[in-house]
């Protein structure tokens, strides 16, 4: 008797190949999501840029420029890994299409 996880339903259809299928859509869904957050932190850093282009004149202006400076080193890096994450994401999903297997 076949596997029933291989075998074709009464549609027709290939149970693990529509698995597989719906893996890669959820694994894309996922890079896409990704990438939009990653989209969002790069508004988020040019709002940063804008604000440490403002003359500080007070020391206290010029520590609140100086601290910009670090959290948009901090969220440069974290952007570069997020992309970097979409990436391998996106690379998965098209693994998992070309397997064939959904594994």
């Amino acid at each position: 008797m076949a596997n029933p996880g291989t075998s074709p339903d009464p549609f027709g259809f290939d149970l693990q190949q529509n698995a597989g299928v719906q893996q890669c859509e959820q694994v894309q869904q996922l890079a896409r999501r990704a990438v939009v957050s990653a989209d969002q932190v790069d508004a988020a850093l040019a709002k940063l840029a804008q604000l440490q282009l403002e003359q500080w004149e007070s020391p206290a202006g010029r520590a609140y420029r100086a601290t910009l400076a670090v959290q948009s080193v901090s969220l440069r890096r974290g952007l570069d890994s997020l992309r970097d994450a979409a990436a391998a994401t996106f690379q998965h999903a098209q693994d998992i299409a070309s397997s064939g297997d959904g594994l």
